[in-house]
């Protein structure tokens, strides 16, 4: 495993599943890792300070759905949303965490897995195959800027 320095982790945050992938710098490629829980009550904390534990990543990415939409406005919801819940992160886990705009990132995962079935590399695509994979989306846009 690399240095902590070198591993990144992703987050395609959603209020019922939130896609996971990590990276490294050395290499400049990311990889959907797996979905964590949420729930009304909120991320499944644990689940995440155990990925957080096994990676010892340097440093954290979270998707933000920028939109148009005036601040408070329908469709800003959730922006917010993932822009607190990048704000949590950093604050229970001490780590840098950086924002990435996401917009098209689950429809790009969607068709990046959708490509994988036709070739026969895979079988049935799962909600949660997309969100992990959207996280990959992330996080590789993220390493194609910053590596």
């Amino acid at each position: 495993m690399a240095a902590a320095t070198d591993t990144l982790l992703a987050f395609d945050y959603g209020r019922r599943r939130i896609g996971v992938a990590v990276g490294n710098t050395v290499t400049g490629r990311a990889r959907a890792l797996e979905t964590v829980a949420a729930t009304d009550a909120g991320p499944d904390w644990t689940r995440i300070g155990a990925l957080l534990k096994e990676w010892r990543p340097g440093r954290l990415v979270v998707g933000v759905p920028y939109n148009d939409a005036a601040p408070g406005a329908p469709g800003d919801d959730i922006a917010s949303e993932a822009q607190r819940f990048a704000r949590r992160l950093h604050g229970r886990f001490g780590l840098p965490v950086e924002l990435v705009d996401e917009r098209l990132s689950s429809a790009a995962a969607y068709e990046g897995l959708v490509a994988e079935r036709r070739a026969g590399r895979r079988g049935r695509i799962a909600r949660q195959d997309i969100d992990s994979a959207a996280a990959a989306v992330i996080l590789q846009d993220w390493l194609d800027k910053n590596t």
